[in-house]
């Protein structure tokens, strides 16, 4: 806006006795200004994943690496269309997707009230804390064939190990957040008459809201890296079993689907639960 123009409506409004408004006196930063910083951060953030495709690219081509056990980038995703196509890749992906979700599920609805109980009662840690020590600390892969012992080879076995490997993070998560949180604001809302429920909902829980999501992130990372490997040892589908069955077939291409296959889903829950997290801490920006 010309400044001529920017005087004679600032002078009006005075005359009227009307504040002008601050867009009518200084025009905000250029889009093109904001378009340009955002694709400066989408590029300094993308940058350093389109340097390594490129690199997986031009390596096995340029003979720095040998083309027989790391193709080219592009005869894997030829490979993967070629999986889409025949919808293996599909059948693969759904019954991982299934397995990790249903152990992850559970994994939260049991670790999140666990810690809660944990944190807060005494009494409750003195019994649990123990057992929670013995068991956190043995690696969930060392337990897999007592998991296949006890519960077979099948659907369970694998579900169970995926609720004990994202448990532990969930539960400890918890404990964290809710022993973290500004024992002032307990007093006060104590004070003001708060029962145990309130005082979870309104205070506890929103206070512990980024330690929760830390170990949840942790245990979704857990839940997808335990059951690949759950995988290879024994089943007729998932990406773990895509995997294995491509190496010992030599279709080194389909292996290294199944591997992109499963750092794209990582990076997806991540970013997922990292939206979540924004959203449920909202208040914090607000306040």
């Amino acid at each position: 806006m010309p400044e001529a123009a920017v005087l004679e409506r600032g002078g009006a409004a005075a005359e009227l006795g009307i504040a002008p408004a601050p867009a009518d006196l200084a025009e905000g930063p250029p889009r093109a200004d904001r378009l340009r910083r955002i694709g400066g951060k989408a590029f300094r953030q993308s940058a350093g994943v389109v340097a390594l495709l490129l690199l997986w690219e031009i390596a096995p081509r340029a003979g720095l690496v040998d083309s027989v056990f790391l193709p080219p980038l592009s005869e894997v995703l030829k490979a993967g269309w070629k999986l889409i196509g025949n919808g293996q890749l599909a059948e693969h992906l759904g019954a991982s997707l299934a397995r990790a979700s249903l152990g992850f599920a559970v994994a939260i609805l049991l670790g999140v009230p666990l810690g809660l109980a944990i944190a807060w009662f005494p009494r409750v840690a003195d019994y649990v804390n123990p057992v929670l020590e013995l068991f956190r600390n043995t690696a969930p892969l060392a337990l897999l064939p007592v998991f296949v012992l006890v519960l077979g080879i099948g659907e369970t076995s694998k579900v169970s190990l995926v609720l004990y490997a994202a448990v532990f993070p969930v539960v400890l998560g918890t404990i964290a957040g809710v022993r973290a949180v500004d024992p002032l604001l307990v007093k006060a809302a104590r004070s003001m008459g708060f029962g145990h429920v309130a005082l979870f909902a309104k205070v506890v829980l929103p206070s512990a809201v980024p330690s929760v999501f830390t170990g949840v992130r942790q245990a979704a990372a857990a839940s997808i890296l335990v059951l690949i490997a759950a995988e290879m040892v024994g089943a007729r589908a998932g990406l773990g079993y895509l995997i294995t069955a491509a190496q010992s077939s030599f279709a080194i291409p389909d292996m290294y689907v199944g591997v992109l296959a499963i750092a794209l889903i990582g990076f997806l829950v991540n970013a997922v639960i990292v939206a979540l997290e924004r959203r449920a801490s909202r208040w914090r920006e607000q306040g």
